[in-house]
């Protein structure tokens, strides 16, 4: 059965889970959520999510929010990118916690700021406290990769998926790869993957590519 997830290319948080269905060969499909024009608070979309976010994963009769738990999810199912064995899968979800509340919690809203608020709403102050914030998280994950090749165990899992999907964006947000080495070797080596594609290859986006 074809797993619909429900997604905007924007999303990085979509992104994730767009990239881990992907690189995991699983028959999926995406379908697009107008974000931006507020289709995510409407009362049908709040009776699929009642968080009214991105993105949704129906696996038939099973409906799953937040990326997290849905990359933990595709995990198990598939047997891919997980942990083999109780203190891995820890360690992938040490991971993963990391990232929704140091990384990409800020790398979300900043990017939001930079790029899609209206540009006479942009606070000035508010974009370099988050910039400051998201440099010292993208150190982490720096020094973590200066002697890991993946950031939880010997082989790629959803940890690496879920802490890069923001990074891939080619918008402004502060983050410039050459700045983190480590992560710059680690990108790569996920685009490597079979089965990898950029965000707007895999979701489709709320607002046209620039000229």
């Amino acid at each position: 059965m074809t797993m619909k997830l429900h997604c905007f290319g924007e999303s990085g948080h979509s992104y994730k889970v767009a990239m881990a269905l992907s690189m995991m060969d699983v028959e999926w499909e995406p379908v697009f959520i107008d974000f931006f024009k507020g289709e995510s608070r409407s009362p049908e979309y709040r009776e699929l999510n009642i968080m009214g976010e991105a993105p949704v994963l129906e696996d038939g009769d099973l409906t799953l929010t937040q990326s997290g738990v849905i990359l933990d999810y595709l995990s198990s199912k598939t047997g891919k990118m997980g942990g083999r064995s109780a203190d891995a899968r820890r360690e992938v979800l040490r991971w993963m916690f990391f990232d929704n509340h140091k990384v990409s919690s800020i790398a979300g809203v900043l990017r939001f700021q930079m790029n899609y608020l209206p540009e006479e709403k942009r606070n000035a102050d508010v974009i370099a406290f988050l910039a400051g914030r998201l440099s010292s998280a993208l150190k982490t994950l720096d020094d973590q990769l200066s002697n890991h090749a993946w950031l939880a165990g010997d082989d790629i899992t959803v940890a690496d998926l879920s802490c890069a999907g923001y990074l891939f964006y080619p918008e402004p947000f502060t983050f410039d790869r050459a700045d983190y080495p480590n992560i710059n070797r680690w990108l790569d080596a996920i685009a490597a993957q079979p089965g990898w594609k950029p965000p707007y290859e895999l979701m489709q986006r709320a607002f046209p590519a620039p000229a």
